[in-house]
């Protein structure tokens, strides 16, 4: 008798932003990316989140890095030694990130199938996916369906990004196309998203609380009349990720479930203090 194939795994990194009650509920493998403050270089689960903000604020030099190819080699030992027959390893935008390279690199070395996926995105987009992903995969779905799962999930969501200020984006190279915005007045601010694998611009509006008014019904007009599952997105603790929570329930009817997430430190870093976003993924 032919014995069944092993369930396929789902391997992500850590700019996911997935919770960890999450990751573990549906055996997701998370590979963390790395940080640098000042001399210190480690994994970004290493570091302590408010001191992290405390140096961005401070202006201590604060990097990024991808995993090393040897991280993304164990993580996909672990799971072909606990049975998984291939794997679906799905990463952060390779136009912003060389931590999807490391993967390919790495998956090389494995002998059972490994699928690396560049998302061209990141945040709770990269996580709904990985999450959708995952569940098939718990279903008994072959890597084809399971890579079916996960692209129609990043495919489909979008992110939109409130930044206080685009000077960390400047300074880690990640400002793309939003380089457009740079000079403006202090008291205007930026509104963002992802396009094409990078930070694109979406508008400017005068003033924080108008540009979060603005945000709200930018996710709104994404929404429209699907079913979504949306995600608040925020990097240190804020009492205005609740108040726009509550917005979005009020004005998206078929909003299946939302959530609240820290951002992933390596986020953190290039959006600064401060900054929010809503992921909108539809179902």
């Amino acid at each position: 008798m032919r014995s069944m194939p092993g369930p396929v795994a789902v391997i992500t990194d850590s700019t996911a932003c997935l919770p960890a009650p999450v990751a573990e509920r549906w055996g997701i493998g998370v590979v963390q990316v790395q940080l640098q403050v000042g001399e210190q270089f480690d994994e970004e689960n290493r570091y302590d989140r408010e001191e992290i903000i405390g140096h961005l604020r401070a202006g201590t030099p604060v990097k990024t890095a991808p995993p090393e190819v040897a991280a993304f080699f164990w993580a996909f030992q672990d799971a072909a030694s606990k049975g998984a027959s291939a794997i679906v390893s799905v990463h952060i935008s390779g136009r912003m990130s060389e931590t999807v390279n490391a993967a390919r690199e790495a998956a090389q070395q494995v002998n059972i199938p490994v699928h690396v996926l560049d998302s061209g995105t990141t945040g709770m987009s990269l996580g709904f996916a990985a999450t959708s992903a995952a569940k098939v995969a718990a279903a008994g779905g072959q890597a084809t369906r399971v890579i079916d799962a996960a692209e129609r999930r990043f495919r489909g969501s979008r992110e939109i990004l409130y930044v206080d200020t685009l000077e960390f984006l400047r300074r880690g190279g990640r400002i793309g196309a939003a380089q457009a915005f740079l000079g403006s007045a202090f008291s205007i601010k930026p509104l963002l998203t992802l396009k094409n694998g990078e930070v694109a611009p979406l508008t400017r509006v005068p003033g924080q609380r108008r540009a979060l008014n603005k945000l709200v019904d930018l996710a709104v007009e994404c929404a429209g009349d699907r079913d979504v599952e949306v995600a608040i997105t925020r990097f240190g603790p804020d009492e205005r990720d609740l108040e726009i929570g509550g917005r979005l329930r009020a004005r998206l009817p078929h909003m299946v479930d939302s959530t609240l997430v820290d951002a992933s430190m390596i986020l953190g870093a290039h959006l600064g203090p401060g900054a929010i976003g809503i992921t909108v993924s539809p179902v």
